[in-house]
C-alpha cells in the first residue's frame, strides 16, 4: 500500500466479523451527521447562516438536527459524530451540548460528501478500526423513531458482514426528485431477516419511469443513508480517489492532537470536490459489496415548501408553522411560514405557499416550490448577497 496507509491497515477485500452476538455488533456502531448544504428551496427561511437543519419544520418543537440526534443517540449513546461548517459551529454546539467537541468536525469550506464523510470515516478508524459507522443527514424528517432504529439495526448487523449497507424508502408516489435502488436477492444475515442485494442504483428518473419502477415492487429510494465497516469505506475510498484519501488521512491522523488546526488549514483546500457517491457507493456496487436494508417508516428530505405541507397536514386548510404566526383565511389551502408577527391573510387562493421573513417575503404555490432555487440563483447573480 502507499506512503499514506492507515496504521491500521485497509484490507484489500471485505471485512468478515464472523457470528458475533448482536449486542457486541451495535456496540461497535458510531453515528455520523453531515450538517451541510444551505437547502435553497426553502428560501428565505433557509439561508446560508440559518441553513434548514436548524429550523423547526415539522412542528414538533425541536429543528431538525436536534432531532436527527434524538433518534440516533439510543443506538449509539456517547457515540455520535457531526460534521458542519465553519459558519454553523456554534449553532451545532448550541443544539447539541451533549456531542464532544473531538467530535464536532469542522469544514473550513464546503467540499461536498465525499470529503465530509470520508474524513469522519478516518477519524473513527484511527481511534478504533473495528468501528461501523452509519451516515445519517441532519435535515431529514423520519417518524417513527422506533421504526427507524429497528432498521438501522439491521442495516449494522449486515454491514458487519463486510458490506456497505444503503437504507432504501419503499417510495409512496412516483417522484422524480430521488435516486431509487433496485432491490436483489435475500441475504440471510442473522439479526438483519429484511436485508438483500443491490441490483443497481439508478439516478433520477422521468415520472413515467418512475411510475413503473412503484408499480413493479422493486424498488427504493435511494436516501442516502448507509452503514458501513469504516475500513471498507476507506477501503474503496483509497481505490478511487486516492488523492482525496491521502489527504483525509493526514488530517484525520493530526485531529486528536495539538496539531489539528494546522494540518486542515493546509491540507483541506486542497482536497478534490466530488460526492460520496460517486467516491465510494458506486465503486463499492460494482464490487459486489453494497447491500440494502428496505424501509417502511416515514421519510422526507424536506426539499421544498410543499413537503412541510406533507409533514404539517391541515386537511382542506393552511397549513402555519411560526411562533407568532397570525393567520386568517377564507376559502384557502396552502402553507404559511412566518418569522414576523405581520397579520396574513388569505382569502379565495389554493395550494398558496407564503414565506415571511423580516427582509424578504416568498409567494408561490405548492406546484411551482421547487423553481425556488432559480430564484436564488438570480439573487445571487445580482450581488443580493444581503438575503442569502
Amino acid at each position: 500500500m502507499s506512503e499514506h496507509d492507515l496504521s491500521t491497515p485497509v484490507p484489500t477485500d471485505a471485512p468478515a466479523t464472523g457470528s458475533e452476538a448482536g449486542a457486541s455488533v451495535l456496540s461497535r456502531f458510531y453515528a455520523v451527521i453531515p450538517a451541510g448544504g444551505v437547502g435553497t428551496r426553502l428560501w428565505p427561511l433557509s439561508r446560508a447562516a440559518t441553513p434548514k437543519f436548524l429550523h423547526d419544520l415539522t412542528g414538533s418543537g425541536h429543528t431538525l438536527i436536534r432531532a436527527t440526534y434524538d433518534r440516533l443517540e439510543p443506538l449509539a449513546p456517547g457515540r455520535v459524530l457531526v460534521v458542519t461548517g465553519q459558519a454553523h459551529r456554534d449553532a451545532v454546539v448550541t443544539q447539541l451540548p451533549e456531542v464532544d467537541e473531538g467530535n464536532v468536525v469542522i469544514e473550513t469550506e464546503p467540499k461536498d460528501s465525499g470529503a465530509a464523510i470520508g474524513l469522519a470515516a478516518a477519524i473513527l478508524h484511527l481511534r478504533d478500526p473495528e468501528t461501523i459507522m452509519g451516515s445519517f443527514a441532519a435535515d431529514h424528517a423520519i417518524s417513527p423513531d422506533s421504526l427507524f432504529r429497528e432498521v438501522v439495526a439491521e442495516a449494522v448487523h449486515t454491514a458487519a458482514t463486510g458490506r456497505i449497507v444503503t437504507i432504501g424508502i419503499k417510495p409512496t408516489y412516483p417522484s422524480t426528485g430521488f435516486g431509487y435502488i433496485q432491490l436483489g436477492e435475500p441475504l440471510a444475515v442473522d439479526g438483519a431477516p429484511h436485508a438483500l442485494t443491490v441490483r443497481t442504483f439508478v439516478e433520477k428518473p422521468s415520472e413515467e419511469v418512475a411510475t413503473e419502477y412503484v408499480a413493479s415492487g422493486e424498488y427504493c429510494w435511494n436516501a442516502g443513508m448507509f452503514v458501513a465497516p469504516t475500513a471498507l469505506m476507506l477501503h474503496h475510498l483509497e481505490a478511487a480517489q486516492p488523492e482525496l484519501f491521502a489527504g483525509l488521512m493526514e488530517i484525520a491522523r493530526a485531529w486528536d492532537g495539538p496539531d489539528r488546526d494546522e494540518v486542515v488549514a493546509r491540507v483541506w483546500p486542497g482536497l478534490p470536490k466530488i460526492a460520496i457517491d460517486y467516491a465510494v457507493a458506486e465503486p463499492a456496487a460494482a464490487a459486489g459489496d453494497v447491500a440494502v436494508v428496505p424501509a417502511d417508516f416515514r421519510w422526507d428530505d424536506v426539499g421544498d415548501f410543499a413537503a412541510i405541507g406533507r409533514l404539517n397536514p391541515a386537511g382542506s386548510g393552511v397549513t402555519v408553522l411560526g411562533e407568532h404566526a397570525r393567520v386568517v383565511t377564507d376559502n384557502a389551502t396552502g402553507v404559511v411560514v412566518t418569522g414576523t408577527n405581520r397579520l396574513i391573510a388569505l382569502i379565495g387562493v389554493a395550494d398558496i405557499v407564503v414565506v415571511d421573513t423580516p427582509d424578504a417575503l416568498l409567494v408561490t404555490t405548492a406546484d411551482n416550490a421547487q423553481a425556488v432555487k432559480k430564484t436564488v440563483e438570480q439573487l445571487k447573480a445580482s450581488g443580493a448577497d444581503d438575503v442569502l
